[in-house]
C-alpha cells in the first residue's frame, strides 16, 4: 500500500515522518508512505487493524495443558486380610452351561455393599461376583477349569459351608496379613487333636510349598489368616492351633482328616526367593 506524502507538511516534519517510516520498514518489512489528508481520511476506517506483535511471529507459544489421561491397569488385583467375615452355604454348584462351572452361595454380610464384578474370597480363592440377589441373600461366582484343578473347591457339595471375605478397602482394618486370594496349592489334613478348648491341626503339603512355610510365619488356610507353629521337614507338614473363637467362625474344624484345604503362602517369601535367584544380593556385594 503506497500513500503519497502531504505537500503542505514542512520539510522538517516530512523528514521526521520518513525516519519513522523507514524504521517501521526495517522492522516489519512493509513500506508505508503517508498520503494526503484527503486520501488518508478515506482509509481511516482501517485504523483499527494492527500488525501482529513480533512475539506472536517469532516466539512459539506453549500448548495449552491437556487434561491428564487416567489409564486403568488391568493387572491390579484384589487383596484380602485373611479375617473371615462369615461362613456361607453352598446352595447350588455345577455346570450350568457347556464348560461353565457356577457356584451359588447364600450369605448376608458380604452382600451388604456388593456390586457386580466385586471380588469375594471363597475358602481363600478370589472369585468374581457374576450375579447377586439381596432379597434371597444369594450370589453367584464362576470357576475356571484351572481354579477347579488348583483348589479344593471341587470337593464342595450342596450344603457345604465356605469361608467368605470381601476384598480389602482403604478403610478396612488390617487384622490379618496380605492375602491375594491366589491359591498356591492344596494340603491334606493329617491330624486334628484338641487341647483344652483349642484345636491342633496338622497339614501335609508338597515339598515345593513347604519351603515357603516358616515357624511363626503367616499362612492362609482356606482363606483364614493363621500363624504357623511348627514345620516338620521330614514329614512334609506343618501345624497350627485354632482357638475357640476361630473354631466357631471358620470351616476348618468342620473338615475331617484326609480332606483338602486351600493354601496360600506368605508372598514375602516368594519375593525374597526371586531376589536371591536373580543375583540381586551378589550385585549389591560387588558394588
Amino acid at each position: 500500500m503506497a500513500l503519497s506524502c502531504p505537500s503542505t507538511l514542512p520539510y522538517r516534519h516530512h523528514r521526521k515522518i520518513s525516519t519513522t517510516t523507514a524504521k517501521t520498514t526495517s522492522i516489519s518489512g512493509i513500506s508505508v508512505k503517508l498520503s494526503s489528508p484527503q486520501t488518508h481520511s478515506k482509509l481511516a476506517h482501517h485504523s483499527s487493524l494492527k500488525q501482529p506483535p513480533l512475539s506472536s511471529i517469532f516466539i512459539k507459544h506453549p500448548e495449552k495443558p491437556r487434561p491428564p489421561r487416567f489409564i486403568t491397569n488391568s493387572t491390579i488385583k484384589s487383596l484380602f486380610t485373611g479375617i473371615v467375615e462369615e461362613m456361607g452355604t453352598i446352595k447350588q454348584l455345577g455346570f450350568d452351561q457347556d464348560n461353565s462351572f457356577t457356584m451359588k452361595i447364600q450369605a448376608t454380610t458380604v452382600l451388604e455393599d456388593v456390586h457386580l464384578g466385586d471380588s469375594i474370597s471363597v475358602n481363600g480363592t478370589c472369585l468374581t461376583v457374576t450375579e447377586f440377589d439381596t432379597v434371597s441373600s444369594e450370589f453367584s461366582v464362576g470357576l475356571s477349569p484351572e481354579t477347579l484343578r488348583k483348589t479344593s473347591l471341587i470337593e464342595l457339595e450342596t450344603g457345604s459351608l465356605v469361608n467368605l471375605e470381601r476384598a480389602l478397602s482403604p478403610s478396612t482394618r488390617m487384622g490379618g496379613h496380605f492375602v491375594q486370594g491366589h491359591v498356591d496349592g492344596t494340603g491334606v489334613i493329617a491330624d486334628m487333636v484338641p487341647e483344652g478348648d483349642s484345636l491342633w491341626v496338622k497339614v501335609k503339603v508338597s515339598r515345593e510349598l513347604l519351603k515357603y512355610i516358616v515357624p511363626k510365619g503367616f499362612i492362609a488356610v482356606d482363606g483364614a489368616s493363621l500363624t504357623v507353629v511348627d514345620v516338620f521337614d521330614e514329614e512334609l507338614s506343618f501345624n497350627f492351633m485354632l482357638v475357640a473363637y476361630t473354631q466357631q467362625n471358620v470351616v476348618i474344624p468342620l473338615k475331617k482328616v484326609g480332606q483338602k484345604v486351600n493354601l496360600e503362602v506368605d508372598i514375602l517369601g516368594k519375593y525374597v526367593e526371586r531376589l536371591l535367584s536373580s543375583g540381586f544380593v551378589d550385585s549389591i556385594k560387588s558394588s
